[in-house]
């Protein structure tokens, strides 16, 4: 877990947030939350578990706007990041939203 790496003695946060793609100010409330027994580790995603996953062709953008987008959906969340929305920018979201 990423906030018990934060905790260890004479560790640097930010080092430990920038190698994980973390706003510093985030492992910091972490760890807070953690001290406070208010933070709950969510359980490991599964090698088996599946991603729904629909592809559609996005509607032509006009001239200097979003070239597409990706919008992710779980449960009552939902993430759009528009821009050029391609298999390594969907790679990099997943990555970080399955960790």
């Amino acid at each position: 877990m990423l906030v018990e790496l934060a905790m260890q003695p004479g560790v640097s946060v930010a080092r430990i947030a920038r190698e994980h793609g973390v706003n510093a100010n985030q492992v910091f409330s972490w760890r807070k939350l953690h001290e406070a027994g208010q933070l709950v580790a969510a359980a490991p995603v599964q090698q088996s578990d599946l991603v729904p996953v629909v592809v559609a062709a996005p509607p032509q953008a006009p001239q200097g706007e979003a070239d597409g987008a990706i919008t992710l959906e779980i449960g009552r969340v939902r993430l759009r990041i528009e821009g050029h929305a391609n298999a390594a920018t969907l790679a990099q979201v997943l990555e970080r939203v399955l960790r």
